[in-house]
């Protein structure tokens, strides 16, 4: 059995090169924000020049309603702020991705986990791979994988699209900044960001970087490196 590495080995794990080619993605996506007027990051929301999607529209707060009180924790527990509490919140996330599952759990993991990926940490296609394996190493995938496991083994009549929900929560309070933006492109082309499906979810990966680079609203594998809370 593959033994878990330690989550917080993986903290600046990257290469050199993979760095680089980071903060070359970044400093293309502030040229081309440059070039097109286009104002990514606001104090009262995010602009794109097609309307705004406030943070309140999108940072879920307070305790969990299903889950919450049991794991002692709260959406409020990300946050720049303190990031003490963050790292203690992911933890607490985080370690319950070792839990055993039964074959029928695993089934509906592999549907979950594989919905929903940390494309702003590691390039993966989903925070797990096709047979349940662990795909992306950084410690926000941890937390999204240690959660869906709970739920599963813990609240098994929530659907598969309400655990699903439940990361796409925590998804957005990791990466905040861009997940509004993100909102705000799917409000322009009349999605609904508010459903955290259409938000966290791989359903509309890339979506944001598109607007940007070419104004379409078509989705695409286009990846990159954003303002993050708790590291990766």
């Amino acid at each position: 059995m593959e033994t878990k590495p330690t989550h917080k080995k993986l903290k600046g794990g990257k290469t050199d090169v993979e760095l680089y080619v980071q903060l070359g993605i970044i400093a293309i996506l502030v040229l081309v924000i440059a070039f097109t007027g286009t104002k990514f990051y606001s104090s009262e929301g995010i602009s794109t020049g097609i309307g705004t999607v406030s943070a309140s529209d999108v940072i879920p707060t307070g305790v969990p309603a299903i889950y919450g009180q049991e794991l002692g924790i709260s959406y409020d527990g990300v946050s720049e702020s303190n990031p003490t509490l963050t790292e203690s919140t992911i933890d607490k996330l985080a370690s319950y991705e070792d839990m055993e599952l039964n074959s029928e759990q695993m089934q509906r993991y592999i549907n979950i986990a594989g919905s929903i990926s940390c494309e702003y940490c590691c390039g993966a296609q989903s925070i797990i791979f096709s047979n349940g394996e662990r795909a992306c190493g950084c410690d926000h995938s941890y937390a999204m994988r240690g959660l869906a496991k709970y739920l599963l083994v813990n609240h098994p009549e929530m659907s598969d699209s309400e655990i699903l929900i439940e990361l796409g929560k925590w998804k957005t309070l990791f990466f905040p900044s861009i997940m509004q933006a993100k909102a705000t492109v799917l409000e322009a082309n009349g999605i609904d960001s508010s459903d955290y499906l259409n938000l966290g979810s791989n359903e509309y990966r890339g979506i944001e970087y598109d607007y940007l680079k070419t104004g379409s609203l078509t989705s695409s594998e286009s990846q990159s490196s954003s303002p993050m809370v708790g590291d990766c």
